[in-house]
């Protein structure tokens, strides 16, 4: 990991490259991805079965696409009693997390002769997106909660997951459990842009969804980039990344073990820390060099380190403070003395963990906020996945005449202003 003075001029050429680091996004993969999802616009379960057949499962059926109830018994006899009580602690910690962000109509009478509020609705149709994960070997069972648990919260009443088939047709066992038990109501065994077509406009097998979530890869990501606006969806996910600040209070290895966690994802993931203490800031450095050689994703953990992973000593915490806020990370580690003092300062991040036993993977899977978070920066303006992405809200307004009349010479007055007779006229013709 290389290491860098701030402030300085190296310093800030390496977080502008990390800020805008290549997401892979190419001319070609746009008109890939455009010509699948008119292809199934077009055709249909056609379209999704030839595109399954040739990158998934060569010998699967049109009536095969949806998971079977055969299928989902056979899915609970195969899982191991260790999983399922794993999966029932995750999910009832994270609705219960999810379960307080729900919101509710409401209604104000203040005003004389009105009625004002707002009308909260689930959307009808919820679409899960679950990666593979190397052919069904490396289940994502994580990412089926954290999509479909908040959509059960908001009450969507039709939630749909789609998730690539294995070589032979079949779906990881692990994954329908998670699903059936998280409250998916059917799944269908399709992935890649076409899967997200399949969502967004609706085919003979899969119904139409009126917002789609969930990770994926470059074709996944351009997809619901394409969709977006026709079909609600969570937000165009980056790369994975992680921000520690940490003092002389920090341990080493558990600092590097946190970097690490995100460098295996993927080689344009960074890992950054951000430290006041350059002796720790060596000990990290000799951690990650430790820990890296012993990792089973080494070979991607090594070039998301050697290109992106970087170590930046600053004179005081509030220039380590100063510099999260401005990259904005998806996930950002405090390692330092007394940091709830701190927490109030921290205006920019996808997610916050606070002390030295509240390691990334522990929002990943069990403690309950969503980990389906903004990333390259757009912490600044956007959220976690959460309920919300789920209801619309409608704005209630009721006027009674001696209310209207009180204020119809100011409405026409301003539809004037702005050119707009026949809003002026839609008043007049009551008064």
């Amino acid at each position: 990991m290389k290491t860098y003075y701030y402030p300085s001029e190296s310093a800030k050429k390496r977080v502008q490259l990390i800020l805008n680091r290549d997401t892979g996004f190419k001319k070609k993969d746009l008109q890939s991805v455009s010509r699948i999802i008119e292809d199934v616009c077009k055709h249909g379960d056609i379209a999704l079965i030839k595109y399954t057949n040739r990158f998934d499962a060569p010998e699967l059926s049109i009536e095969s696409l949806r998971v079977t109830e055969q299928e989902i018994e056979a899915a609970f006899l195969a899982i191991e009693d260790d999983f399922t009580c794993s999966l029932d602690k995750a999910i009832k910690q994270i609705e219960e997390f999810h379960r307080l962000q729900k919101s509710k109509s409401w209604i104000s009478t203040e005003r004389q002769g009105t009625i004002l509020g707002q009308l909260v609705n689930p959307v009808d149709t919820a679409g899960i997106y679950v990666p593979g994960g190397k052919g069904g070997q490396t289940p994502l069972v994580s990412s089926v909660l954290m999509g479909a648990i908040p959509a059960v919260i908001a009450g969507v009443k039709n939630i749909v997951m789609v998730t690539p088939p294995r070589e032979d047709g079949s779906i990881n066992p692990h994954l329908i459990v998670a699903a059936k038990k998280a409250g998916v109501h059917d799944i269908y065994k399709i992935g890649s842009a076409w899967a997200i077509a399949a969502l967004a406009y609706g085919t003979e097998s899969v119904p139409r969804a009126n917002v789609i979530v969930g990770p994926g890869n470059i074709y996944v990501t351009l997809a619901k980039k394409i969709i977006s606006g026709k079909t609600g969806i969570d937000l165009i996910a980056g790369p994975s990344e992680i921000l520690i600040i940490a003092d002389e209070t920090a341990i080493p290895e558990f600092v590097a073990a946190d970097l690490l966690s995100q460098a295996e994802h993927d080689p344009l993931a960074s890992s950054i820390l951000v430290t006041d203490s350059r002796k720790k800031a060596q000990a990290v450095v000799r951690a990650v060099k430790d820990q890296i050689t012993n990792l089973q994703r080494f070979e991607i953990a090594k070039a998301s380190i050697e290109k992106f992973g970087t170590v930046i000593v600053v004179p005081d915490l509030d220039n380590a403070i100063e510099l999260a806020n401005r990259i904005a990370p998806e996930h950002l580690e405090l390692h330092i003395k007394d940091p709830f003092e701190h927490i109030g300062r921290i205006r920019n991040a996808g997610a916050l963990f606070v002390g030295n036993y509240t390691p990334e993977p522990v929002g990943d899977y069990m403690a309950g906020p969503n980990h389906v978070l903004p990333t390259a920066g757009t912490a600044r303006y956007a959220s976690a996945l959460s309920v919300d992405h789920f209801i619309k809200k409608t704005s209630l307004i009721h006027y009674s005449q001696e209310a209207f009349m009180g204020e119809a010479g100011d409405i026409i007055r301003l539809a004037e202003i702005e050119g707009l007779d026949a809003h002026a006229k839609a008043v007049k013709i009551r008064m």
